[in-house]
C-alpha cells in the first residue's frame, strides 16, 4: 500500500459536550501539525493526587482533519495508521463511527473507504481522553505519527513482510521472508511476487520470484527462503541493516530493514548474540521528550538513542509500554537493544480509570500490535509481559502470564520473554504488616525509598520462592525489579533460571554489576532510570532529614515537575551518576570530579535509593569562599590524587574496593580543581574542573547544521552561559528569551530545572546551572533563524539549513 504522512493540517479542541453546543457554547479550534501532546501546554494543578502526571491535568480533546479523497481511489483499500493516540481513542469518518483503542501506546488501523465521498472533501474526527490512568506523566492526544494508506484490492497486508534469518554461519544466512498477500476482489488471483535483499550499499545480495494465488476474502502467505553469503551481521557494536524489498508486479511494493543476527540463551553463557555472550548495560527510559512532551519526533527518538548509548549504555527497556517506531528504528541503525514492554498493568488496576479495566477484552489486541511493530527489528531481544504486575503472586496471575506468554510465542518465537516482577508486590496480601515498617499511610513506593526498609530481605524470603515459582517459570528470562539478593541463591535454587535486573537502585550499580559478570545466567542490569522524566516527581531529589521529616518521601510537592534519577537530564545533559556508572562498566578511564553542594554541608542525608550524592560537575561557588566543601572522586584506578590551585590534598584509594569513589574535604576556594588517577603508581588519567570568571556569555550551538523537511526531523539547539575560556558558570542562571524565524518554528523550550512553574511552550526560559534547550521543527526547506538573548549578555543568532528529504 501507498502510504503517506497524515501528520500535516489537523485542528485540535478541548472536547465539546455536544448538548453545551447547542446551547450556545462555542470552543475554537486551532491549528496543529501531529504529533501533538494536547496535556503539555495545560496549567498545572498543585492537587493532591497530581505528583504522578507533574501536576498537569486529565481531560478529553477531540482533533479533526479534512482531506480530499480523489476519484481514482474508489474501490480502493485506504486505511488511516495511528502510530499512538492517548488515550481511550475513538475514530470518525464523516460523522461515522470508525473505531476505537482504548490503549493509548498501540498502533492501530482504521478502515476509512467505506465511509469515504470520493471526489470531495472528507472529515476525520478523533476523540481521546485521559483522567486518573497513569502511574507517570502519559501526555494526551495524538501524540505519535499518522499515516494514510491507499492500496489496490490485491496487495501486501500492512506489516505483511515479515523477516527472519534462522540459520545463519561463516559462509551464509537463510534469510526467511513471509509475505501476507490480501485478496478483497471477487475473483482468485495469482500474482508475482518478487523478493530483493539488499546490504547497506543498496547492492542485491539475494532475490527470489515466485506466483502466488489468493482466494478473496481469504489472505495468502508466501514464504520464502533466500541464501545471502558472507552476511554482514548486526550486532551492538556493527550494527549493519539489510533491506528486504518485496513486490507485487505492477501492482504493490514494500520495503522493510531487518539484520541478520542470531540469539542463544542459556544458564552457562547467558544471552549470545551471532555467538558472542552480551551482558546488558541497560537504561529503563520512559516516553517524554522532556520540553516536547509526550509528542514522539523520529530525530528525538533518535537523538536519545544515540545520547544514551555514548554514556554507555547498550541496552533499553521502554518503560512501561511497547516503544515508538521512530525509537526502534533508531536502536537498529545505533546498535541498541531493546527489552520492549507491553503492560504496566493486567487486571489489577494501579489507578482508578487505567488500562485495566480494558485489558480482559483488548489485551490480545494490543500483544498482536505490539509484536508486529516489532518483528523486523533486530534491536528486539526481549518482550516484557508487564510491569510489576501485583498479580504474579498469585495462582490466577501465574495463569494470566502464561497466556500472555503463549500468545506471543504463537505470534513471534525468534525473542525471548521476561516480566518485570517486583517480588514485594507478589506479597501484597501480606502489605499492610510490611507498610507498618514506614509508617502509618506509607505506599509501596515510599516504602522501598526508605532505606531504613530492606527490600532486598522481603525479596529473599521463602514466601515470594514459593508465590512466584510459577509465574517465573512461564518465562525464558526472570525479570526482577530491586531484587538482587535472589541472583546467587537463585542458580541453586531454579538452575534453569536465567535472570535480568529489570529495575534496579542507580545507587547500588557498583554492586550490581559486580553480580552480572559473576554469574553467568544473569545477563544484564536495567538503571531508574537512564534519562530524567516528568512524572512521579521528585523521586530522586536530594532529601534531608528534619524533625519534620525523618524519613524520605517517594514524591514532591508542586511545583516540582521532574523524577530527578536519569542518568541524563530532560534536555540530554550527563550528569555525575552517568559517569560513574561508565566507569563501573569498564568503559571510562579518565578519572571524573563532582563537588557536593556547600550550602548543604553538615546535613544529615535521607535521599530515597533512586537518588544520587547532590553533587555538580563544576567548581563556581560564588558566596562559598573557605567554606568547607566535599568533593568526589570516581574512578576504577588504584588511588587518585586531588590538587586545589596546584596544592596536593593527598592521594585516596579507590577503585572496586572502595565503590569506584573517594571523598576529599577541603576549603572552597576559586581556581583550579585537579583529580590524577594512578594504577600501579603510574598515572591513567585525569579530569579538571575550573572556575567560571568573568562576564557570562551566552552561547547556543545547534546539534546539526542541516536538517531535512521530512517527516520527524528537528533541530537541538543548547544554551550555555560559559565565561571568556568556555568554562560554564553553574551560577550565573538567567532567563533567555529566543525568538525563530525562516523556515521553522519553536516546538519547545526548557531546562532541567526539577521545580519550576515556567512552562515549555513559552519562548522565555531560565537556564539551570548554565544550560536550557530550544527545540526547533523545520515547516518547508530554507534556512531557519534562531535568535537569543539574556540579560547582560550579547544576544546570539544560529542558522540552521533545511534541505528537502530524499523521498
Amino acid at each position: 500500500m501507498i502510504r503517506t504522512s497524515f501528520n500535516d493540517s489537523w485542528q485540535f479542541r478541548p472536547k465539546v459536550n455536544p448538548f453545551a453546543k447547542l446551547a450556545g457554547t462555542a470552543v475554537p479550534y486551532e491549528p496543529v501539525t501531529v504529533p501533538h501532546d494536547a496535556m503539555i501546554t495545560r496549567d498545572r494543578e498543585p492537587t493532591m493526587d497530581g505528583a504522578a502526571t507533574a501536576y498537569f491535568p486529565g481531560g478529553a480533546y477531540e482533533y479533526r482533519k479534512t482531506f480530499f479523497a480523489p476519484e481514482e481511489h474508489r474501490g480502493k483499500r485506504v486505511m488511516l495508521e495511528f502510530e499512538g493516540v492517548y488515550r481511550d481513542a475513538t475514530v470518525f469518518v464523516n460523522g461515522n463511527y470508525a473505531g476505537q483503542r482504548p490503549y493509548g501506546y498501540s498502533r492501530f488501523f482504521i478502515d476509512a473507504d467505506r465511509f469515504l465521498r470520493f471526489g470531495e472533501n472528507n472529515e476525520i474526527r478523533v476523540e481521546c481522553r485521559t483522567h486518573q490512568d497513569s502511574r507517570w506523566y502519559s501526555g494526551a492526544g495524538i501524540y505519535r505519527d499518522t499515516w494514510l494508506l491507499v492500496g489496490d484490492v490485491v496487495r501486501i497486508s500492512p506489516d505483511g513482510v515479515r523477516v527472519t534469518t534462522p540459520d545463519i554461519d561463516t559462509e551464509r544466512a537463510v534469510v526467511e521472508v513471509a509475505t501476507t498477500i490480501e485478496n478483497d476482489s471477487i475473483d482468485i488471483r495469482t500474482v508475482q511476487l518478487v523478493t530483493e535483499i539488499r546490504d547497506a550499499t543498496g547492492t542485491v545480495v539475494a532475490s527470489d520470484t515466485t506466483p502466488i494465488t489468493v482466494q478473496p476474502r481469504e489472505p495468502g502467505i508466501a514464504r520464502q527462503r533466500l541464501y545471502v553469503r558472507d552476511p554482514s551481521l548486526w550486532s551492538p557494536d556493527s550494527p549493519a541493516l539489510h533491506t528486504c524489498a518485496v513486490s507485487l508486479t505492477d501492482i504493490d511494493a514494500v520495503e522493510v530493514a531487518f539484520g541478520i543476527r542470531s540469539l542463544r540463551l542459556d544458564p552457562e553463557h547467558g544471552l549470545r548474540i551471532n555467538g558472542e555472550t552480551v551482558k546488558l548495560r541497560g537504561a529503563c527510559v520512559h516516553h517524554d521528550n522532556g520540553p516536547l512532551g509526550a509528542a514522539t519526533f523520529a530525530q528525538a527518538e533518535e537523538r536519545r538513542v544515540r545520547l544514551l548509548k555514548n554514556a554507555g549504555f547498550n541496552a533499553i527497556r521502554m518503560s512501561h509500554h511497547p516503544m515508538s517506531i521512530a525509537m526502534l528504528d533508531a536502536c537498529d541503525r545505533l546498535g541498541m537493544l531493546v527489552v520492549d514492554e507491553a503492560f504496566d498493568m493486567w487486571t489489577w488496576g494501579k489507578n482508578p480509570f487505567d488500562y485495566s479495566l480494558n485489558f480482559p477484552e483488548w489485551w490480545e489486541r494490543d500483544i498482536e500490535a505490539m509484536v508486529a511493530k516489532d518483528y523486523n527489528h533486530p534491536s528486539v531481544v526481549l518482550y516484557s509481559l508487564g510491569n510489576e504486575i501485583p498479580e504474579t503472586g498469585s495462582a490466577t496471575g501465574a495463569m494470566w502470564g502464561r497466556r500472555l506468554a503463549e500468545k506471543v510465542r504463537a505470534l513471534d518465537d525468534t525473542r525471548f520473554l521476561t516480566n518485570a516482577i517486583n517480588n514485594l508486590l507478589a506479597l501484597l496480601p501480606d502489605l499492610t504488616d510490611l507498610r507498618a515498617q514506614g509508617g502509618e499511610d506509607t505506599g509501596i513506593n515510599t516504602l522501598m525509598a526508605n532505606s531504613g526498609f530492606d527490600v532486598n530481605a522481603v525479596a529473599a524470603s521463602e514466601l515470594v520462592t514459593t508465590r512466584t515459582a510459577e509465574s517465573y517459570s512461564v518465562l525464558d528470562v526472570a525479570g526482577m525489579n530491586y531484587s538482587e539478593i535472589r541472583y546467587a541463591s537463585d542458580r541453586t535454587l531454579f538452575p534453569n533460571r536465567i535472570i535480568l535486573g529489570t529495575e534496579t537502585f542507580p545507587t547500588r550499580i557498583d554492586d550490581n554489576w559486580r553480580l552480572v559478570e559473576q554469574h553467568s545466567h544473569v545477563i544484564g542490569d536495567f538503571t531508574w532510570t537512564g534519562w530524567d522524566y516528568l512524572g512521579e516527581v521528585g523521586i530522586g531529589r536530594p532529601q534531608y532529614s528534619t524533625s519534620d521529616t525523618p524519613h524520605p518521601t517517594f514524591t514532591a510537592p508542586y511545583p516540582y515537575l521532574l523524577a530527578g534519577c536519569g542518568d541524563l537530564d530532560i534536555t540530554g545533559h550527563r550528569l555525575p551518576v552517568s559517569y560513574y556508572r561508565e566507569i563501573v562498566f569498564g568503559l571510562r578511564v579518565q578519572p571524573y570530579i563532582a563537588v557536593q553542594r556547600p550550602q548543604h554541608r553538615g546535613k544529615t542525608v535521607m535521599s530515597s535509593r533512586w537518588a544520587w550524592s547532590d553533587t555538580l560537575a563544576g567548581w563556581t561557588w560564588p558566596g562559598h569562599e573557605t567554606d568547607p566543601i566535599i568533593v568526589e572522586v570516581y574512578s576504577a584506578a588504584d588511588e587518585v590524587e586531588l590538587l586545589v590551585n596546584g596544592r596536593s590534598l593527598g592521594r585516596n584509594p579507590v577503585g572496586e574496593q572502595h565503590r569506584f569513589r573517594t571523598e576529599f574535604e577541603t576549603a572552597y576556594e576559586p581556581g583550579e580543581l585537579l583529580a590524577i588517577a594512578y594504577r600501579d603508581g603510574v598515572e591513567s588519567g585525569r579530569d579538571i574542573q575550573r572556575t567560571a570568571t568573568g562576564p557570562v556569555v551566552l552561547q547556543a550551538v545547534a546539534d546539526r547544521p542541516v536538517i531535512t523537511a521530512g517527516v520527524g526531523d528537528l533541530a537541538f539547539v543548547t544554551f550555555t552561559l560559559v565565561d571568556s575560556a568556555g568554562t560554564v558558570h553553574t551560577a550565573a542562571d538567567r532567563p533567555v528569551r529566543v525568538d525563530v524565524s525562516g523556515d521553522g518554528t519553536l516546538i519547545g523550550f526548557g531546562s532541567a530545572d526539577p521545580s519550576t512553574k515556567e512552562r515549555f511552550d513559552a519562548t522565555e526560559h531560565h537556564t539551570y546551572q548554565g544550560r536550557a534547550l530550544a527545540v526547533v521543527k523545520p515547516t518547508a526547506p530554507g534556512t531557519i533563524r534562531l535568535t537569543a538573548a539574556a540579560p547582560d549578555c550579547d544576544p546570539v543568532d544560529v542558522l540552521v539549513t533545511v534541505e528537502k528529504p530524499d523521498r
